[in-house]
């Protein structure tokens, strides 16, 4: 049977006035079709797709248009390849963590002769939904997302994204959706990992009490917090006698109340090492125990999470340093995985960090 056997009538319609459309009105952008045509805009992008294979039309930045003779397409040469594909990427920062991650997405891409098309979102907005529109609207033929998890409408969120006809991959999140609770493809960091790997790193100098300290903000977190109390409890340590802070971001006017309050609970509990993420709230904590003259390392040794900055402040901080552009570069594989064998069953990678010991972790005095 032929596929154009396999189509009802109202696809053979629907895809005969799409290409009336275009012969009358050159290159259209998705949502005016879904309009035209009356039907959802995922139901538009399948039809788009199967015709841009047979080489009926080409999809362009923004939409679809007719062919141009001699010009190469989505036609039959580059069935079973993701080459001229391009992949939606919303990151919720384009200053801190995320660029590095676009980055290995972006060379990644550029060696399956993918393009990336990269969005920022924010940590603030309520939701990511605008921004997710606007790039499946642009004909991206998959997304890579890292989608806001702790807003109310992140269940709606997740749901539209497994809902997609086209591949979705999750960056530093896992999610599932539908009631079976499918997962969705993810590539994350092991943080937990990451945590136990420092609080390992500080036992193995003699040190007895390991506390931590947590940017209130972060999604990262829950892991870091999970992964230093495993290790804790596992070397022996009491958790329950030491410090654990919850701190603002460091450019808060309440932080350094926060961090004095840190401070004071390890002086009153011998707590002396910490694990504090990330950067910028390390690199607080360590510029306020020199204002008390506390010596770093010394009085406290103190391992930062995150490793943007660690090794640039004075003294360098010992670090944990996420795998940022692999995180990337395994997001835009999978993605040519999943265009390349649609059938693939679900990938979830998750990658370890690692730790660049300096001069900020020493035994204990």
């Amino acid at each position: 049977m032929s596929t154009s056997d396999k189509r009802g009538p109202l696809q053979v319609a629907r895809r005969a006035r799409l290409l009336e459309a275009l012969r009358r009105d050159g290159v259209l952008r998705i949502s005016d079709l879904a309009d035209a045509l009356g039907a959802a805009a995922v139901t538009i992008r399948r039809d788009i797709a199967q015709m841009a294979a047979e080489g009926l039309v080409r999809r362009v930045h923004g939409g679809v248009a007719l062919p141009v003779e001699g010009e190469p397409g989505d036609g039959p040469a580059h069935a079973g390849s993701p080459g001229g594909r391009s992949a939606g990427m919303l990151v919720p920062s384009l200053d801190y963590y995320w660029p590095n991650v676009a980055q290995g997405a972006e060379e990644a891409a550029r060696e399956l002769d993918m393009r990336i098309v990269l969005r920022g979102s924010s940590y603030q907005l309520d939701t990511d939904m605008a921004q997710l529109t606007r790039l499946v609207d642009t004909g991206v033929d998959a997304l890579i997302v890292a989608p806001r998890l702790d807003a109310p409408t992140a269940e709606h969120t997740v749901e539209w994204l497994a809902g997609l006809d086209m591949p979705v991959v999750l960056l530093e999140r896992t999610a599932s959706a539908g009631p079976h609770h499918a997962v969705l493809e993810s590539v994350v960091t092991d943080h937990a990992l990451g945590a136990a790997m420092a609080v390992r790193h500080l036992v193995s100098l003699g040190h007895r009490n390991v506390g931590v300290i947590l940017a209130e903000p972060s999604p990262t977190r829950p892991h870091v917090r999970r992964g230093w109390h495993e290790a804790a409890v596992e070397c022996g340590l009491d958790v329950d006698k030491t410090v654990e802070a919850l701190v603002p971001d460091a450019k808060s006017p309440e932080c350094k109340a926060a961090l004095d309050q840190a401070i004071d609970r390890a002086l009153e509990t011998g707590c002396t090492a910490l694990l504090v993420h990330a950067d910028a709230e390390a690199i607080a904590l360590v510029q306020r125990c020199e204002e008390r003259h506390l010596t770093v390392p010394g009085r406290l040794s103190v391992v930062a999470y995150d490793d943007e900055v660690a090794a640039l402040f004075s003294p360098a901080l010992t670090a944990v340093r996420p795998p940022r552009r692999s995180i990337g570069r395994a997001a835009a594989r999978l993605v040519a995985d999943r265009l390349a064998d649609p059938d693939r069953p679900t990938h979830r990678v998750v990658i370890s960090p690692s730790l660049r010991i300096r001069d900020s972790s020493a035994p204990p005095l």
